[in-house]
């Protein structure tokens, strides 16, 4: 194929007889999908503060200020399908929707299932507890107490592990969302919640009536967007891990993590091994 028949098939759309992907690939490739439709599909939730929930009936969050630079940056725009988290990844793998913004944390048995995105965010697992327990000062002292989690999250698992280290078993309360186990905190129903730092951070800077647990319980552990682990999702992934990329460079990510979280977050520019 000459230059010019070459930049033609590109300008009329035709990536397959560009000969840039083979008309087999063409067919399945999401990124050429997405290019073609100029929609990237992505399932969430939004009972996830800071990075997904309601405000004024209006979904708003960090990953929805993130995912519009990338979507910048990839010249498209973004369609979300928003599910109750235990749904999610059921829909991922049932082809709704292209990727998954969650966010969720990079661990060992999703990353053997999934193609995970550079990280977005640090997702040590902690405890947040109301203010003025005084019965709850370090981690070790949820033992023999009930403490919540969002159901078949990575921080639950963690909480799991965690309460069979102790004296005590804990009492483990699973909840569809964690809004509602933070509801049941307030109310004195449970002594603590288990979720990522940046979480549970966010919200005692915001709900003066909760504390934290510190140090974080679980082990280091990171954010972040995934897709289907298929050859199909490759240059996809790839091409939201060059746009992440280019947003950290440039300090957009600082400023985003600025705005939800009070602090700048330090994540590599690799998808490390994960030690959940």
């Amino acid at each position: 194929m000459t230059n010019i028949t070459r930049r033609q098939a590109l300008a009329a759309g035709g990536i397959a007889a560009a000969g840039l992907i083979s008309p087999a690939r063409a067919a399945d490739d999401v990124l050429a999908k997405v290019k073609a439709a100029g929609v990237l599909k992505v399932g969430t939730e939004t009972e996830f503060a800071p990075f997904d929930f309601i405000e004024g009936g209006k979904a708003v969050g960090f990953n929805y200020d993130l995912l519009a630079e990338v979507a910048k940056e990839l010249a498209i725009k973004i369609e979300y399908v928003a599910l109750p988290w235990e749904s999610v990844i059921p829909g991922l793998d049932a082809n709704k929707f292209d990727m998954v913004s969650g966010p969720a944390t990079i661990t060992k048995a999703r990353s053997a299932r999934y193609r995970f995105c550079l990280p977005i965010a640090d997702a040590t697992c902690a405890l947040i507890k109301k203010a003025s327990d005084k019965s709850l000062m370090k981690p070790a002292d949820i033992a023999g107490k009930a403490v919540g989690s969002g159901k078949a999250t990575s921080q639950l698992e963690q909480l799991k592990k965690f309460s069979a280290t102790l004296a005590k078993p804990v009492t483990i309360r699973e909840y569809p969302d964690f809004s509602a186990a933070y509801a049941d905190l307030a109310a004195g129903r449970i002594a603590a919640v288990a979720n990522s730092l940046p979480n549970i951070g966010a919200l005692a800077a915001k709900r003066k009536e909760f504390g934290l647990v510190l140090p974080p319980f679980g082990e280091k552990s990171y954010f972040g967007y995934f897709a289907r682990k298929e050859a199909a999702s490759n240059t996809l992934m790839d091409a939201v891990d060059n746009a992440i990329r280019k947003i950290k460079k440039d300090g957009r990510m600082a400023k985003l993590d600025q705005k939800w979280f009070g602090t700048v977050f330090d994540t590599p520019d690799f998808v490390p091994e994960p030690l959940v």
